[in-house]
């Protein structure tokens, strides 16, 4: 009999709140994260805001010693790691006899973008012999995900996935397979992004941000007829997958089941979501075969829109190639109207947000929706939450660059 596996608990830090317990407030509210960002300097820029967590203490969540030289997507990642752990009822650091039995899957991909800057930038300017040594094992990707053994003594396997935008629905469906063809009981999967001057700059310069060109309004609307781009955010969820018979013979509380995960590469999206949608139509398709269901299964859509003119058509599409005559009457709703996009964190917030979906009985909902456009004609949850009881739900992560990825969780 295959493995079930299942959610045990949850560490999100998003920029409307930290802990599961105010984000998950903060959506049923409609709270948006969006403010001024204060990481750097945006004098010279025409947008000013992004999905900044202003409130983190990493001294606090984390203690005073062994900070000083770890860069902001390591501590996002270790903080949501902690929470996720605490809310487990797991003991930790992962005792000796048990350890080899947990494994980590990160899903990152822009997150040593700046270390490899600042780490290059001082070696031009001093010469390699003044660069701090201490700094370069921040300039490797998967840094974050050996800090979280590390500081947890998690000796099992150790992954870092970087697929983009879909890189931690892919994380945790390697997580997936990795507890099923092998002997791990339990496993941190997730994904981080942190919010720097390097990244947010890259996609100002390419045009991606809202408000980036001259004449256009800095608002985040998901499939708003006003929207013209992305809101920059950062985040980090960090998941418990636990083997279901492992969970319940501890006593653990089940949040929720992994039921199906699909993928599906297109390659008409060059920097644009392919019109057509076929890719994501075809992860969607994957992902409900294989968790064995049909469309008429799925409660609610935890959508990937994130307030650009193609991807919010392009999934609206798909989502009506998927459903067919029922796809007006599932909700789908675009979290990031209130945190932004968190490039390759967004499904694991996504997911986090599900799973509050099931626990608290709502949908989020997707805020500054004021100006219906005709290709976007689905039901988006607008402005307000709804209460329902949710009991499977569709999460979608799709890429610009090709990769669509969609992952299902129910109740248990």
């Amino acid at each position: 009999m295959e493995k079930r596996i299942v959610i045990t608990g949850i560490g999100v830090l998003a920029p409307n709140g930290i802990g599961k317990n105010a984000f998950w407030k903060a959506l049923k509210e409609g709270v948006s994260g969006i403010k001024p960002v204060t990481l750097f300097n945006m004098s010279n820029l025409r947008t000013k805001l992004g999905g900044e967590i202003s409130d983190l203490n990493p001294e606090a969540m984390l203690g005073p010693k062994g900070l000083r030289n770890l860069d902001r997507t390591t501590i996002l990642a270790l903080a949501a790691s902690k929470l996720a752990l605490e809310d487990s009822k797991l003991t930790f650091p992962i005792p000796e006899d048990d350890t080899d039995s947990y494994g980590v899957s990160l899903g990152s991909t822009l997150g040593s973008v700046r270390s490899i800057s600042e780490f290059d930038k001082e070696s031009l300017r001093e010469g390699p012999r003044a660069v701090n040594p201490a700094l370069f094992p921040n300039t490797v990707i998967n840094s974050p995900a050996s800090h979280i053994a590390i500081r947890f003594n998690i000796q099992g396997f150790n992954s870092t996935i970087a697929t983009g935008f879909c890189s931690s629905l892919d994380a945790i469906y390697y997580a997936l397979n990795m507890m099923k063809l092998y002997d791990y009981s339990v496993v941190l999967a997730g994904g981080v992004e942190e919010m720097c001057e390097q990244t947010y700059k890259g996609f100002y310069k390419l045009g991606e941000l809202s408000g980036s060109k001259a004449g256009r309004e800095e608002i985040n609307c998901p499939y708003d007829r006003r929207r013209n781009g992305i809101m920059f955010g950062e985040g980090a969820s960090l998941i418990i997958l636990e083997e279901l018979n492992h969970a319940k013979d501890r006593g653990a509380k089940i949040y929720a089941e992994i039921l199906g995960y699909g993928t599906s590469f297109d390659p008409k999206s060059q920097n644009i979501c392919n019109p057509k949608a076929e890719g994501a139509t075809e992860a969607m398709k994957n992902c409900i075969h294989d968790a064995g269901m049909q469309g008429e299964d799925i409660d609610y859509i935890s959508s990937t829109g994130n307030s650009t003119l193609d991807c919010d058509v392009m999934e609206t599409r798909a989502i009506k190639n998927v459903f067919n005559k029922r796809a007006k009457e599932i909700p789908a709703s675009a979290i990031k109207s209130m945190i932004g996009d968190s490039f390759s964190a967004g499904g694991a917030m996504n997911l986090a947000a599900s799973i509050g979906a099931l626990s608290e009985s709502f949908m989020p909902p997707t805020i500054n929706y004021e100006e219906p456009d005709r290709r976007c004609d689905l039901d988006y949850v607008p402005n307000e939450s709804r209460e329902a009881k949710v009991d499977k739900v569709l999460i979608n992560s799709f890429s610009p660059t090709g990769n669509n990825s969609s992952l299902i969780i129910g109740a248990i």
